[in-house]
């Protein structure tokens, strides 16, 4: 993966503001494995930097057997800028200088699939020593764990016998919670913060 996006022609490279959006809150669309088998999967949203690419690509290169198995890369390479000014610089003078590219993640998305003629058992250490190393909560998971945690959600849900949930404070303005919860908090009821 490169380490800087590529742009066509002479264009400026632009610049950024954070956008936490593009790591706050579920991920709806790269939350299932395609190859129905193993994978890695972030429990919360962060953003990964050019190391963290590298360590996966080296990780897996080491340890996966390139005969029975292969990897899918589930997330883009480096795309969103992050500035930095100097050291010692005072305030003003406009916006820092591009310092790195980082990508975006959401929580439940899928980051690296790994499938072929193996078992969960073969890939599982491997899988959540890198999941250990990413620079936010993540888990080696399979297809079977992928169901199991969305069983496990609806039932909860289902079995709630206490209407008091967070959802329900939230949208009825206990406290006056309105004029002290997040923004975020009125999409997501105190999930994915």
């Amino acid at each position: 993966m490169d380490k800087v996006p590529q742009y066509v022609g002479n264009i400026k490279t632009p610049k950024m503001i954070k956008n936490l959006k593009f790591m706050r809150g579920p991920e709806l669309v790269h939350s299932n494995l395609i190859h129905k088998q193993y994978g890695i999967i972030a429990l919360g949203g962060g953003r990964l930097r050019h190391g963290h690419f590298e360590m996966i690509r080296l990780t897996i290169g080491r340890k996966m057997d390139t005969s029975r198995m292969f990897t899918v890369w589930r997330v883009d390479p480096p795309w969103q800028p992050v500035t930095r000014k100097g050291q010692g610089h005072r305030m003003g003078g406009g916006k820092g200088a591009i310092d790195h590219y980082v990508t975006p993640v959401k929580a439940n998305r899928v980051i690296i699939e790994l499938a072929g003629k193996c078992k969960f058992d073969e890939v599982k250490g491997f899988l959540q020593d890198i999941a250990n190393k990413l620079p936010f909560e993540a888990m080696a998971v399979s297809q079977e764990i992928l169901e199991a945690r969305k069983i496990k959600e609806e039932e909860m849900e289902e079995k709630n016998i206490n209407p008091y949930t967070f959802e329900y404070l939230i949208k009825n303005n206990f406290g006056n919670c309105h004029s002290w919860i997040k923004r975020i908090d009125h999409f997501h009821f105190g999930k994915y913060v």
